[in-house]
């Protein structure tokens, strides 16, 4: 009796090299990917999440606010931010005692619009 072929698997190892050499010419070498699967972890919680949304939202606010605003304890809220700053998401000012927080840029602002347009658009809405 035969091999029996996989289904999920190819039977020639490349049908078309021209599309595969134009891949992988254009697609994040394993670094960069790195990079972004450690920022989509990143964003992937829930409590971050709502926190760069009620940033997206205020443009700019302290931790007591943020905590308020997400209806989190302060500390988880400056543990978060203490993460999201470190990747370069958010940014912060000081003024006096008080510190700011703010989303660090346009394509922060960008990738949470795309993403909840995103699971609109998946929920129906």
């Amino acid at each position: 009796m035969g091999e029996v072929a996989r289904l999920d698997s190819c039977h020639v190892v490349t049908v078309h090299p021209d599309k595969v050499a134009l891949t992988r010419e254009h697609i994040p070498d394993p670094t960069e990917t790195e990079r972004l699967a450690t920022l989509f972890k990143l964003l992937g919680d829930p409590r971050r999440a709502r926190i760069l949304y009620a940033l997206l939202e205020a443009g700019e606010l302290c931790v007591c606010d943020l905590a308020a605003s997400v209806d989190v304890p302060e500390t988880a809220v400056s543990q978060s931010l203490r993460l999201l700053r470190a990747a370069g998401v958010v940014d912060n000012r000081r003024a006096g005692r008080m510190v700011y927080y703010r989303l660090a840029d346009a394509h922060v602002r960008m990738l949470l619009d795309l993403s909840r347009e995103h699971a609109r658009h998946e929920e129906g809405i």
